[in-house]
């Protein structure tokens, strides 16, 4: 069995931690470097259940989408519930690893995961890394559909194949609308509106859009816009990093059990239309 040191060491040739933006916080929460790793669960945030959920599955990694502790701390007292989440990893050996942004640009990463589930054809990055001499890591993807269909047709494709949330799928733009080619990007989106007007893309599927950047976006341009939940745009992901992970371990001899944590953990449990409110 491989060592949490030589695992990390083959996570962080996927996504290397330098490429992570310089606000983000990547790499090793917690773990002995030298502990054996024999399951690896894969999930998109750090919360007690999923560290629960490790401890079920007799797991000794973890590896995260999102930071656990994105802004620094002073403290890691179990009265606090991302302490909570600490004291319960190190308590039954459990170790954590995080990949955000050094995902997100990663070739394939967050957003070729995204494409995929929706089936659609990637032709490069959205906003290209200008370190990558061969064009293919960056922030995003912009994709061709193998035929065109409506945007209320497209979105429903999104609502079909992303996983469940209570948010489901919102939609800005005509309906009626004929859809091409589409910019995706897993996670928050709306800083990338001039990237995507530039890709001259006919939709966006992207997730925490607000209203003030999609009521101009939808002025300036008959771009579609498809809102999904955050957690849903981004666990694709987990599923194609295991792949990945699975492979080394394969090529390695390591025998790793890989998982991917299907417990939703979008924070939102419900929605309440209103009375008369547009489909």
């Amino acid at each position: 069995m491989p060592r949490l040191s030589e695992v990390i060491a083959a996570l962080d040739a996927l996504w290397p931690p330098e490429r992570a933006e310089q606000w983000d916080a990547v790499g090793t929460v917690c773990g002995d470097p030298d502990a054996e790793i024999r399951r690896v669960l894969f999930a998109v945030d750090p919360v007690q259940e999923i560290a629960t959920e490790a401890i079920e599955l007799d797991a000794q990694l973890i590896v995260t989408h999102h930071p656990l502790y994105l802004r620094g701390t002073t403290t890691v007292a179990a009265g606090h519930f991302k302490g909570r989440v600490v004291h319960t990893l190190i308590k039954n050996d459990v170790a954590l690893h995080v990949a955000h942004t050094n995902a997100d640009s990663a070739d394939p990463g967050v957003s070729d995961a995204l494409a995929g589930a929706l089936d659609l054809r990637v032709v490069g990055p959205l906003v290209p890394d200008p370190t990558d001499q061969a064009g293919r890591r960056g922030l995003g993807r912009v994709c061709e559909l193998d035929h065109p269909e409506t945007l209320a047709a497209f979105a429903d494709r999104v609502a079909e194949r992303l996983p469940a949330t209570a948010q489901g799928i919102r939609l800005a733009g005509d309906p009626d609308a004929v859809v091409r080619t589409v910019a995706v990007s897993g996670g928050s989106g709306d800083s990338l509106f001039d990237a995507v007007r530039a890709a001259g893309v006919d939709a966006f599927v992207t997730a925490d859009l607000r209203h003030h950047p999609v009521s101009e976006a939808t002025q300036r341009s008959p771009l579609g816009l498809v809102d999904a939940a955050h957690w849903a745009t981004e666990w694709p992901w987990c599923e194609l990093a295991a792949a990945q992970l699975d492979e080394i371990s394969d090529r390695h001899g390591w025998d790793l059990r890989v998982h991917v944590s299907r417990t939703v953990t979008d924070p939102w449990t419900s929605t309440h239309s209103s009375p008369g409110a547009p489909n």
